[in-house]
């Protein structure tokens, strides 16, 4: 039996921001750039810190997307000038319904807009979030990789106030190692939760404060992704190819994409949504 006594944890240190942002993701750091950006404008000290719980901004971001640029022209009108990866625009769409056959593809006409993608770029996310990153801390924004917040602070009042990160260095049994490295705390006016769409403190505060009440329930699907270098011969630089159909049946939500990216490279790639029933 384990009859070492816990020692009580000695207090954290604490920092001060005007914003903490936790997630280094497209909307954290677009968020950081822009209250940068207007504290600048109006010639107001502003101090921006952003946690990022991977080892650096995109590290934890796959996703092979198509992006529309124009939010990224209003937070910077000059984005080609800078060097922004948007490398590949998209120079056909092409939809195809499946069977267990063959494909049949929809006229162009019929598609619905949101699958109309002229004037959009084919990117890596993780390097638009990399980029990002570089332009916020010219902009004297704050980030730390590889700190996670694990805790939401509360005032007395019981207003979200910060963050803290977790301690580091810690036994199986929950005592400190001898590595123990003390989180820290992050205080903060404002407190924007850029954490993605399941975030562990995003579901706190949804609970917490009640914020599903009278919301419809978020949509979620699982998806998978690879990257493959295929034949000069059969790459079409800009072609976006989506399907549906088979192997689903006929109420289960969900598609392929075929993403032909610069460099000989495309991402392909299949979304289910979880209310799947076939396990297979």
């Amino acid at each position: 039996m384990n009859t070492e006594s816990n020692t009580a944890l000695p207090p954290r240190e604490a920092m001060e921001f005007d914003v903490v942002i936790v997630g280094a993701g497209p909307a954290g750091l677009a968020t950081a750039i822009r209250l940068r950006q207007l504290a600048v404008e109006k010639g107001q000290e502003l101090s921006v810190c952003v946690l990022e719980k991977g080892s650096e901004p995109g590290a934890h971001i796959l996703s092979g997307a198509i992006m529309d640029p124009r939010a990224l022209t209003e937070l910077f009108p000059d984005w080609k000038e800078r060097g922004a990866p948007l490398k590949q625009a998209v120079t056909r769409d092409e939809f195809l319904f499946l069977d267990e056959t063959g494909a049949k593809a929809t006229p162009h006409a019929l598609l619905p807009e949101c699958f109309h993608n002229d004037g959009n770029y084919i990117v890596s996310l993780g390097e638009v979030s990399r980029w990002l990153a570089q332009q916020a801390e010219a902009l004297e924004v704050a980030i730390f990789p590889g700190f996670a917040a694990a805790e939401v602070l509360y005032d007395e009042t019981g207003a979200v106030m910060g963050v803290a990160t977790g301690d580091m260095g810690i036994h199986k049994d929950g005592t400190p190692g001898p590595n123990f490295e003390r989180g820290m705390e992050l205080h903060a006016k404002y407190t924007v939760f850029a954490e993605g769409s399941r975030g562990h403190l995003g579901r706190q505060l949804i609970s917490r404060f009640k914020l599903d009440e009278g919301r419809d329930p978020q949509s979620y699907g699982i998806g998978i992704k690879e990257l493959w270098q295929i034949d000069p011969a059969k790459h079409e630089p800009g072609l976006v190819v989506h399907a549906a159909g088979w192997p689903l049946d006929n109420d289960t939500y969900g598609g392929a994409f075929l993403y032909h990216a610069e460099g000989g490279k495309v991402s392909i790639g299949y979304v289910v949504g979880l209310d799947y029933k076939n396990p297979c």
